[in-house]
């Protein structure tokens, strides 16, 4: 079925009412009261996806802060494993664009920092919002009230590794010092093309779960930007995005899929995949009968060339 047939079948309305809603109603109390084993299963995955496109169709996409420490663990891993490729005392250029709270930009440094001491690490770290970013830059957080959303920005983090980041004064936490030294924030939008004059080329960017919040064809106007960050033969990691989007860019520019922990990635963060298909930004089960599931299921991927 045409997309443009289906998004006159969202907006049709009988008697002032939406027919797709009460259809989308009944599919997800049937869909809630099955195993959900049985979402793995190629036919049930593909009528998700259906109802996930009808999701979008209505949906209005809207920008939020919400975010968590250590969110996807095999991601952070496979960062630590690319490191091994920088000489030792080597300098190694990252960005995590749309940075949010922070809580990405610190994980990440914590896991590259603990992995290789050695290495001179240049963080920028861009945000949109002047505020969030005053707010990211200091590392101060709420024990008790999450700030800017609802999010348990501490709901993936042990207790040890609590120690390990943050600094405790009463009901708040401070992320340690040797952790967010030198970190450049800049306030910035993703979609600028003056971006990477002023970056300038990067080993690493880190552009996760904000894409999801434009639509398709701005977000694929924006991936194709964030990408000109990249140097060659440098990693851009991009999560929490449709996957048509993040495959139509990939296969376009040649990119080439980083392998290793892919599917442990693409099911390592637990908002995007239990949320599926009932939420704009959930991803689909992870299918390796699909011809193209090296270019779909990554979210890492080597930059060979860039223009």
């Amino acid at each position: 079925m045409s997309q443009s047939l289906l998004s006159k079948m969202v907006k049709l309305r009988i008697f002032g009412k939406s027919p797709v809603n009460a259809y989308l109603r009944l599919n997800k109390w049937v869909w809630n009261h099955h195993p959900p084993s049985i979402t793995n299963y190629p036919p049930i995955s593909s009528y998700g996806n259906f109802l996930l496109t009808l999701i979008r169709l209505r949906a209005d996409r809207i920008s939020n802060f919400g975010t968590l420490f250590l969110r996807n663990r095999p991601q952070l891993e496979l960062m630590r494993r690319l490191l091994d490729q920088k000489a030792k005392g080597s300098t190694l250029k990252i960005s995590v664009v749309a940075c949010s709270k922070g809580a990405e930009v610190y994980s990440i440094l914590w896991a590259i920092r603990s992995a290789r001491p050695d290495l001179n690490v240049i963080m920028h770290a861009v945000d949109i919002s002047k505020e969030v970013l005053e707010f990211a830059q200091k590392g101060i957080y709420s024990l008790r009230t999450p700030e800017f959303s609802n999010t348990p920005i501490f709901g993936r983090i042990t207790e040890e590794e609590m120690e390990k980041m943050f600094d405790k004064d009463w009901d708040k936490v401070k992320i340690k010092s040797w952790i967010n030294e030198g970190v450049i924030w800049y306030l910035g939008d993703a979609r600028d093309p003056a971006l990477v004059n002023i970056l300038e080329r990067q080993d690493m960017v880190v552009a996760n779960n904000f894409l999801c919040h434009m639509d398709p064809p701005e977000a694929e106007k924006c991936l194709r930007n964030i990408a000109r960050l990249v140097n060659p033969g440098g990693y851009l990691f991009v999560s929490g995005i449709d996957l048509d989007v993040r495959t139509n860019v990939a296969r376009d520019l040649g990119w080439k899929p980083t392998i290793d922990l892919m599917e442990e990635i693409h099911n390592g963060d637990p908002v995007l995949r239990t949320d599926w298909p009932w939420k704009y930004w959930g991803v689909e089960p992870f299918n390796k009968r699909r011809r193209d599931w090296k270019i779909r299921y990554a979210s890492a991927f080597q930059i060979v060339r860039n223009i």
